[in-house]
C-alpha cells in the first residue's frame, strides 16, 4: 500500500489523442504537448501513448524536456516552443530539437552552434498573446529571410502563434486568427513548404478556422476540459486519478481540533480520518476546509489545514471507515466522481494547475484500461525516495 499514488490510463491518453485527431481535416497533423513532465501524467509513458494514437509530432517547453524524450529513446520531431538560452542551446541542438525564433539574434546563436544536421526553426508572430515572438509582421518575414539564408545549416520549418482567449473570449480569438492568416500567406511565398500551426486545446475543440497545417493540443490529452466545465462534453476521458488511504481514525470530541491553526474545530463528536498525503504530494493549501475525499464510495470532507505530509477527513458521527481504507481525491469511486475541475473550480484556477501540482513525490503507476504496464520510472524513482 502507497501513502500517495496517481494512476494513469495510458489507453485514455491514446484514444483522447485518436479522438483530437478525428476532428481534424484531411492534411492536418496533431503536435502533442508533452511540456511539464506531460502535465504531471509522465512524459515518456505518454509520448509514446500519444504516438500510438496519432500524434504526428511531440511539444515541450525546454531543452532539457527534449533531451529527456531523446534519451528515452523517442524518435518522433520533437518542438521546444519557450526559450532556449545558450547554455541550453547544446541540449537542444544534441536531441534534434526543432526551436522558436523571434529574434535574428536568437538565429545567429543557432547557426553558430549548428555543427551537423539542418536545424529546423519555426518563427513566431505574436498576435495578441504578449509573451514571446514579434508583433510586427514585417521583422517576422525577416527573421524567416535570415533563416532561409543561412541554408543548408538552418531550414525554415514553420510559422506559429499562439491565443490567450480560446477557452474564454472567441471574439479576440477570432482577431488573432484574422491576423495570423497574411503572415502565413506571406511567409509561403518565401516557403511552400513551411508548417503553420496556432490551436491549443481550446481552439482545437471548437474553432476548425484555427487549425491551419497542424494543431497542438495539450490538456485536452489527458482527458481534461481546456474550458475547465466537463471533458465528456468532448468525449474525452480523464487519464489520471489520485489515490491515498486510511493512515487512522480517531474521535474527535465536540469543541476538539484538528490541523494547524485549529481551522477546524468539531461542533459535535465526529469521527477523523487521516490520509497521508498533503500539499507537497500536490493538495493545495487552499483545498483547506474546501474539498471532499472520496472513501467507501461516499464522500467525505476535507476538514482542517491541508499539511505538507497529511490531511483530516471527518467521516461523521458514526462510521464503518476502517484503517486501510482506499480514499480517491481525483477519480472515481462506486457511483461518486471527483474531477480536476471540480476541484480547480473550488479554488478558482484551472485543470492544468491541479495535475501539474501532484509532485515527484508521488509515484505513477501507469495501466492500459486496469492492465498495469511495466513503464514506470517516476514511480520506481518516488517509491525509493519515499521508503528511505
Amino acid at each position: 500500500m502507497l501513502r500517495a499514488l496517481a494512476r494513469v490510463n495510458l489507453a485514455a491518453i491514446e484514444r483522447n489523442t485518436r479522438a483530437m485527431c478525428a476532428r481534424l481535416g484531411a492534411g492536418t497533423r496533431l503536435c502533442a504537448v508533452v511540456k511539464a513532465d506531460a502535465y504531471g501524467h509522465g512524459a515518456v509513458p505518454v509520448a509514446r501513448a500519444v504516438l500510438t494514437g496519432g500524434a504526428a509530432m511531440l511539444a515541450v517547453a525546454t531543452a532539457h524536456e527534449a533531451a529527456e524524450l531523446r534519451s528515452a529513446g523517442i524518435g518522433a520531431p520533437i518542438l521546444v516552443m519557450g526559450a532556449v538560452s545558450s547554455d541550453e542551446l547544446p541540449d537542444a541542438l544534441a536531441a534534434g530539437a526543432e526551436l522558436v525564433a523571434w529574434d535574428e539574434r536568437f538565429v545567429a546563436n543557432v547557426l553558430a552552434a549548428a555543427d551537423s544536421a539542418p536545424v529546423r526553426i519555426h518563427v513566431k508572430l505574436d498576435t495578441g498573446m504578449g509573451r514571446f515572438g514579434t508583433r510586427d509582421p514585417q521583422h517576422a518575414l525577416r527573421i524567416a529571410t535570415a533563416i532561409l539564408e543561412c541554408r543548408p545549416e538552418l531550414e525554415l520549418a514553420g510559422a506559429m502563434t499562439h491565443f490567450a482567449t480560446a477557452d474564454s473570449d472567441l471574439e479576440f480569438l477570432e482577431r488573432q486568427i484574422a491576423a495570423f492568416h497574411p503572415f502565413v500567406q506571406r511567409i509561403r511565398q518565401l516557403a511552400p513548404g513551411v508548417v503553420a500551426h496556432a490551436a491549443n486545446s481550446a481552439a482545437t475543440l471548437s474553432a476548425p478556422a484555427s487549425h491551419f497545417d497542424m494543431v497542438r493540443p495539450g490538456i485536452a490529452l489527458y482527458g481534461c476540459d481546456p474550458m475547465n466545465q466537463d471533458a465528456a462534453r468532448w468525449g474525452l476521458e480523464p487519464a489520471l486519478s489520485l489515490h491515498s488511504y486510511v493512515a487512522a481514525v480517531k474521535l474527535a470530541r465536540r469543541g476538539e481540533s484538528v490541523g494547524y491553526g485549529r481551522r477546524f474545530i468539531a461542533a459535535a463528536d465526529t469521527w477523523i480520518a487521516t490520509l497521508p498525503i498533503g500539499y507537497d504530494d500536490g493538495i493545495p493549501l487552499a483545498l483547506s476546509n474546501n474539498c471532499d475525499v472520496l472513501i467507501g464510495g461516499r464522500r467525505h470532507p476535507l476538514v482542517g489545514a491541508v499539511s505538507m505530509d497529511n490531511i483530516a477527513v471527518d467521516l461523521g458521527s458514526r462510521t464503518d471507515v476502517e484503517i486501510g481504507a482506499g480514499a480517491t481525491l481525483i477519480g472515481t469511486d462506486g457511483s461518486e466522481r471527483q474531477s480536476a475541475e471540480q476541484l480547480a473550480a473550488r479554488i478558482g484556477t484551472i485543470s492544468y494547475e491541479v495535475v501539474c501540482w501532484i509532485s515527484k513525490r508521488v509515484p505513477r503507476r501507469y495501466h492500459e484500461d486496469g492492465r498495469v504496464v511495466e513503464d514506470q520510472p517516476v514511480a520506481r524513482e518516488a517509491g525509493a525516495a519515499d521508503r528511505a
